[in-house]
């Protein structure tokens, strides 16, 4: 690890309300850079992204210090300015949500021309948004994708070499004992994802509801405010569905009241259409919990972690930042990924192998258990970023004729 002497300005969305995997990713981030000794002043930036209107970017332009009004006054929005706003200061670095920066080309093109150092973190890409992103992506100074399937998708969409690779860390959890391990009840399914169209709860509901021959019980937890209209659309399917005894849809939950979904839950679902990674999924097997996710998204990825062959060592801090190699075939994961399109019956089938077959769903939870201890902490994460940021600024500033951490 290079030694600490960085300051960083970390530009993250303050329109995204809900517990997103990208805002858990950015928070745990921010605090173990700071923990490691970089300076880092975090910049919530609100507005209408990605995209955001003239005002949004305007504001984002100030804070990538590449504007001459760019010591005036901060407008409306939740940016802060830091220090020196007048031009690019050595050993510093701004890092900045894909989401904002690649909305915002121009703003991107203008920075580097002006010598800034802006880099992005890349938490899915934005397929809506193609030119713009790659604009944006050609002109930072680097790219951190958080996950090896963005870095691909990357890769192969820009053409783009280079990209460097921090997967997200895990938390410490504690082992969850489930409905059945716990011979307190049916056992019980938990979906923990924002109510959304991608995250296909829509699906899972008519899969669920063709297994009511069975013993089980469910939880939809996540934010019902994100799309109000498919949250209630949701509600309604599990009275359609005569599902109201068996499922619970009830919002986002927090604190105690998640910690007791956690606690009796015994397989995790996270189905959805897209997904770059799927932090719940580690968030899962930190609790020894089993995961299903759908076949071809990067949550397939995040089941593999904490499997020997995608220890930190193989895939957190590797120079090249190249993105760790997909799970092996056939390799015991902690739950299973399923091939899905519209029809639920993959997932209706695969459910029902699970609840019928005791030595299925022991395999599935001891391979949970086992990958628990080897988790990477969000400190992984951050040294990883860490160096990253720290190598490549100091090389810049060599390139300019300063010596290291000048400043």
């Amino acid at each position: 690890m290079p030694p600490v002497s960085l300051r960083i300005r970390f530009v993250v969305p303050g329109n995204v309300r809900h517990n997103s995997g990208g805002n858990v990713y950015n928070a745990e981030l921010a605090r173990e850079l700071t923990a490691l000794g970089a300076d880092v002043e975090t910049c919530p930036l609100d507005g209408d992204w990605p995209g955001g209107s003239g005002a949004d970017r305007r504001r984002l332009a100030r804070l990538l210090h590449a504007t001459p009004d760019a010591g005036a006054p901060a407008e409306s929005g939740r940016a802060t300015l830091g220090s020196d706003p007048t031009g690019p200061t050595p050993g510093s670095v701004t890092l900045v949500d894909s989401l904002l920066a690649c909305g915002a080309p121009d703003e991107l093109e203008t920075a580097a021309a002006a010598g800034q150092q802006v880099w992005i973190l890349l938490h899915m890409p934005l397929p809506d948004h193609p030119e713009r992103e790659h604009r944006a992506l050609q002109a930072a100074a680097g790219v951190i994708c958080t996950s090896g399937s963005a870095a691909v998708d990357i890769r192969a969409r820009h053409g783009l070499d280079g990209i460097r690779v921090a997967l997200p860390g895990t938390a410490p959890a504690p082992l969850a004992p489930g409905s059945l391990s716990a011979g307190s009840g049916d056992p019980h399914f938990i979906a923990v994802a924002a109510l959304l169209p991608n995250k296909d709860q829509a699906l899972l509901l008519e899969a669920l509801s063709r297994l009511t021959d069975l013993p089980w019980t469910a939880s939809l937890i996540g934010s019902d405010a994100a799309d109000p209209a498919y949250a209630a659309q949701l509600r309604d399917t599990v009275q359609r569905l005569g599902l109201a005894r068996r499922v619970s849809i009830p919002g986002e939950l927090r604190g105690s009241a998640l910690d007791a979904e956690w606690d009796a839950a015994d397989l995790s679902l996270l189905i959805s259409r897209a997904e770059t990674y799927g932090l719940v999924v580690t968030e899962s097997l930190a609790r020894g919990i089993p995961v299903v996710v759908r076949e071809g998204t990067g949550a397939v990825e995040a089941l593999a972690a904490g499997t020997p062959q995608n220890l930190p060592s193989s895939s957190a801090g590797n120079p090249a930042g190249r993105p760790p190699a997909p799970p092996v075939p056939n390799l015991p994961l902690s739950g299973a990924a399923v091939g899905l399109g519209t029809d639920p019956a993959p997932l209706t089938g695969l459910l029902r192998r699970w609840l019928g077959d005791p030595a299925l769903r022991q395999r599935w939870r001891d391979t949970a258990v086992a990958a628990r201890g080897r988790l990477p902490g969000w400190d992984t994460t951050a040294r990883t970023v860490l160096g990253f940021l720290a190598t490549e600024t100091a090389e810049a500033g060599k390139a300019a004729g300063k010596p290291d951490g000048a400043g």
